[in-house]
């Protein structure tokens, strides 16, 4: 008589904890055998290579009956938890996955086209998890422990990552990384998503090679970043630019870039290096160009005053929901610099800086972009003027749940087009009609 298995989802749990029990004790006879002398002489695919050949060695020697796929999900499972960040190395290859979201060891979550989604990836426990999370912020020099339980770091790939842990957390550490790959989304890749349309390309184009200073604002994971990285491919090779980042992820392909990041204070509560501190230090340095990878604070105020006093071209990021919010977002920043100054002042000083605001954002759905493409005209009194060129108009939600709508020239020919056309670059007065110029 045939025998049913009353539970076959206790049997897969146990083949999974056996399979566990296995790569765990393949990765200990691992460490145990590295020849660390040997392994600093190695590099890259070579020590790859030969770490592979020894946990492939090593499962041979197990008294356990794997098949090929087990045995090479082990070997793959081991060099990802000796060489690279465990568990999560199987997501970071994943092109497709634009964040992941980690809410303790056992819940994964991921975001594939504006759509975010669980995973059945999981850590064994909280202190695997916390073993990677060391991994990832001490490469970039940095530590988090009870006492510093917040941390901002980086991967390799620029990819920008936030942890939490208990106790702040309190149901196991939190790890957001927002993914910047290898290969980040380049100006035809933004043309073919309808980010914006090739008018806006060939505006935007003239105002960074007429150095005219650029704010892009917008709300979280709306673009901002990827959008400052495809503008400044338009800078002259030959200008030296210095960057400013809380962490590091621009990737300006000139040859003359100096990147700056700021630093947190060490466990005695010293030594902490601020944006503000690297915006002064930059003006000593003949910058061309400097770009902040976001103002959050009174760096703001140094900013506009570089702007101000010949540091031309100079481009950076804020978060805000309108092109006037960004206004008031900019003067709250100036604000915590901790200076007196009166409004009329702080706002003269804005609008004389800043030339173009660019409004990007997230809509319905996932689609990311370009709102509206803002000239900052002056002030008339107490007001900073400002005047849509080009913007976008939501107009419904597909059957797909995407929000759609159309872009639009107002009509307006910008008052900064005199400096473009004295830097050698015209555009046709078609590019200024007022239309619908496309529909996304």
């Amino acid at each position: 008589m045939k025998t049913v298995n009353p539970n076959p989802r206790s049997t897969e749990q146990s083949k999974q904890e056996e399979f566990e029990v296995i790569k765990r004790r393949i990765h200990k006879r691992l460490i145990d055998k590295l020849d660390l002398s040997r392994v600093i002489d190695l590099k890259g695919e070579s020590f790859r290579r030969e770490i592979r050949a020894v946990v492939e060695h090593l499962c041979d020697s197990e008294n356990t009956f794997l098949n090929r796929s087990e045995r090479d999900k082990i070997v793959d499972e081991v060099l990802d938890e000796t060489l690279g960040l465990g568990p999560l190395e199987f997501l970071l290859k994943d092109p497709s996955i634009s964040d992941i979201l980690i809410n303790g060891p056992k819940n994964i979550f991921v975001e594939r086209s504006g759509q975010l989604v669980k995973t059945n990836v999981e850590f064994r426990d909280n202190a695997h998890l916390m073993q990677i999370i060391d991994r990832i912020v001490s490469k970039v020099g940095r530590r988090v422990d009870e006492t510093c339980p917040m941390v901002d770091a980086r991967l390799e790939d620029g990819s920008r990552v936030n942890a939490i842990i208990p106790p702040l957390a309190l149901d196991g550490a939190c790890v957001s990384i927002r993914r910047f790959g290898s290969n980040p989304l380049k100006l035809e890749g933004l043309l073919n998503y309808k980010s914006f349309t090739p008018e806006m390309v060939m505006l935007l184009e003239g105002c960074i090679k007429a150095r005219l200073n650029i704010v892009i604002s917008g709300g979280t994971g709306s673009g901002k970043t990827t959008l400052l990285n495809t503008l400044s491919s338009f800078i002259q090779n030959d200008q030296r630019i210095v960057t400013i980042e809380d962490a590091a992820e621009l990737q300006l392909q000139q040859e003359h870039v100096v990147r700056l990041e700021t630093r947190p204070s060490n466990i005695e509560g010293t030594g902490a290096i601020s944006a503000t501190d690297l915006v002064r230090n930059a003006l000593r340095m003949r910058p061309e160009r400097i770009i902040i990878g976001e103002c959050r604070g009174g760096e703001t105020l140094d900013m506009l005053q570089a702007m101000n006093t010949g540091h031309d071209g100079s481009m950076t990021t804020v978060h805000s929901n309108s092109p006037r919010d960004a206004i008031a977002r900019l003067e709250t920043l100036v604000m915590m610099a901790g200076y007196d100054l009166p409004v009329k002042a702080i706002r003269q000083q804005i609008s004389g800086a800043v030339d173009v605001i660019i409004q990007t954002n997230r809509l319905q759905g996932g689609p990311r972009r370009v709102l509206n493409i803002t000239e900052v005209q002056g002030m008339e009194q107490d007001t900073v003027i400002l005047q849509d060129i080009y913007r976008f108009i939501q107009d419904g939600v597909g059957d797909d749940g995407k929000a759609h709508g159309y872009f639009e020239s107002t009509g307006v020919r910008p008052s900064f087009m005199p400096r473009l056309e004295s830097a050698g670059i015209r555009l046709p007065a078609s590019a200024f009609r007022q239309r619908i110029m496309m529909r996304a």
